[in-house]
């Protein structure tokens, strides 16, 4: 069954047996997915269905606008890699000013009772919710009786896990530690962005690039450096290497540019849609004395993004 998405909280449909869960579940990381395995022991065991509910935007963006917060996932990533995970369901609240100021009672009795009509709420002890992060555990416990939903506690082991990962994933990221992002995510970090033109030194110097635009500004960009990466290119992955930075050699870039070589690939894709994976850190940006010394550099720089993505030329 495909992952259903459902944006519109006054319109959902009717669920058979609700078991609900309700987080940001930013980046659907390893300690997500013992959180989701939890709701899908407690949904097979009532045949129920599996419902995440989840809020965009972020809620700390709403709450606190001043705060600087990069995501692992946009929307649309994370409700494919949910689906991934055979959810049935994903309630996607708009998340606004009005929304953050109701009151605990009527989160709980005029949205998740009133439109959800959860059968179990599988939930951590220390999630807060409504106004002043009034609501918790304790009071949705309170509720359960007369609203005729069961409660149950997600182990604080696994809650630990999820709660502090997507911040380790993030910090990780921020200083180009891709090997512990990736073992936490469970899968390759990556992001999509758009082929943009660029002023084609790379072509002078043996070494053409794809410069991209990310399609999502909310999107976090690793640390700033050169990376062995896989591309995928029109449904095929290639092999590459990707550098972020000022570009300080040329000297000619106050902003950040993102621009990956493809390893034999020539074609022209300027205006398409591609997805960088990050596998490893190689080195940090460096400046060098001239473009022959750039030139150098980068043919090692190939040589060892060949050998950390398995010695492979060209398609994989």
């Amino acid at each position: 069954m495909t992952l259903q998405v459902h944006r519109n909280i006054s319109a959902l449909p009717s669920f058979r047996n609700p078991v609900v869960t309700i987080g940001t579940f930013d980046g659907v990381h390893l300690g997500h997915k013992q959180i989701i395995n939890q709701l899908k022991t407690e949904a097979l065991r009532i045949d129920g269905e599996m419902v995440i509910i989840t809020f965009y935007p972020h809620p700390r963006k709403i709450i606190s606008p001043q705060a600087h917060l990069e995501l692992l996932n946009t929307t649309e990533e994370k409700i494919a890699l949910l689906d991934k995970e055979k959810i049935d369901h994903l309630i996607i609240v708009p998340f606004t000013l009005e929304f953050s100021e109701r009151d605990a009672t009527s989160y709980i009795e005029d949205f998740l009772v009133a439109k959800i009509k959860p059968h179990t709420i599988i939930i951590g002890y220390d999630h807060h919710f409504g106004k002043g992060r009034e609501g918790n555990y304790m009071m949705l416990e309170s509720f359960s009786t007369k609203c005729g939903f069961t409660v149950k506690e997600i182990p604080e082991k696994l809650l630990y896990e999820a709660a502090v990962s997507s911040t380790r994933i993030r910090n990780a990221l921020f200083e180009g530690n891709i090997t512990t992002a990736n073992e936490l995510l469970g899968y390759d970090y990556f992001f999509s962005g758009t082929v943009v033109g660029g002023n084609r030194i790379g072509n002078t110097i043996g070494y053409p690039t794809a410069n991209i635009q990310p399609n999502d500004e909310e999107k976090l960009i690793p640390a700033k450096g050169i990376y062995a990466v896989e591309v995928l290119v029109q449904d095929k992955k290639f092999l590459g290497m990707m550098s972020i930075g000022v570009r300080p050699t040329i000297g000619d870039d106050l902003n950040r540019v993102i621009e990956v070589n493809i390893f034999d690939f020539s074609s022209d894709i300027y205006g398409s849609t591609i997805t960088v994976y990050f596998k490893y850190f190689m080195r940090t940006e460096e400046k060098f004395s001239d473009l022959d010394e750039l030139k150098e550099q980068l043919a090692m720089d190939k040589v060892n993004a060949l050998r950390l993505l398995g010695g492979v030329r060209g398609k994989v």
